[in-house]
């Protein structure tokens, strides 16, 4: 969510990709999520528990990975978008890769490719070093949502998921007390509601149970929650 400008007007929203690891071991608390709780110093959202996410960076177009994403993905990401692009597209799943792997230090991808050749500076850098290849083929596509007006930052928020299994490295030293995450916890899906959450976390929770018992199914509308005139909407994609 970006401030107003002088004129009183808000900024462009900036395109940005969140993802929602999911853990599902048969155990009978059924299927967990990742969280991880936002240090208090922050402006935006402090001391909520989210995803790990952030914004795309021009970085996040030139780093190799491994794979494609779904077609039906593919075609969800680039809808109602200025620009779509199967480039874009892909930038935004890399995002939520690259963020997760800074705020986490978890690596989504595979292993026994060889380290990505010529990674972009920086924190895919440090991701290559791990040896780990992104991989397009492990993301899918949840809802997607715009921060309303008048917040201290605006996002034009993708909200993906991954399965645990692709995390394929961890790097220790992610989590600590001065970091943008100062906690991160493995809950379960139907207890996550009772964290202290964002109101659109609260909402991805929820259409992620309704898309986990339909079987996560690629050709699934996608919700789309935005603000027009003042009025809060909720559409598909």
């Amino acid at each position: 969510m970006i401030e107003p400008g002088q004129s009183g007007r808000a900024l462009r929203p900036r395109d940005a990709a969140t993802l929602i690891l999911i853990e599902r071991s048969g155990r009978d608390d059924g299927v967990r999520v990742l969280m991880g709780k936002r240090h208090e110093g922050h402006r935006f959202m402090p001391g909520k528990f989210v995803f790990p996410g952030g914004r795309v960076e021009p970085e996040d177009r030139r780093m190799r990975a491994n794979g494609a994403l779904d077609p039906h993905v593919e075609e969800k990401l680039n809808a109602r978008v200025r620009r779509p692009s199967p480039g874009f597209a892909r930038a935004l799943a890399l995002a939520a890769i690259r963020e997760t792997f800074e705020e986490t230090g978890l690596a989504i991808g595979v292993c026994g490719l060889g380290a990505p050749e010529n990674p972009p500076a920086g924190a895919w850098t440090r991701f290559a070093a791990t040896g780990v290849t992104p991989a397009l083929d492990a993301i899918d596509f949840l809802a997607r949502a715009i921060t309303p007006p008048g917040r201290v930052r605006r996002f034009d928020a993708r909200f993906l998921i991954a399965d645990a299994r692709f995390v394929a490295r961890r790097i220790e030293g992610a989590i600590h007390p001065e970091a943008e995450l100062v906690e991160l916890v493995w809950t379960p899906l139907n207890e996550a509601l009772n964290l202290d959450l964002p109101e659109i976390t609260r909402k991805a929770l929820q259409d992620l149970a309704e898309a986990l018992a339909g079987g996560l199914d690629k050709r699934r509308p996608r919700p789309f929650y935005r603000e027009l005139r003042g009025k809060r909407l909720r559409e598909q994609l």
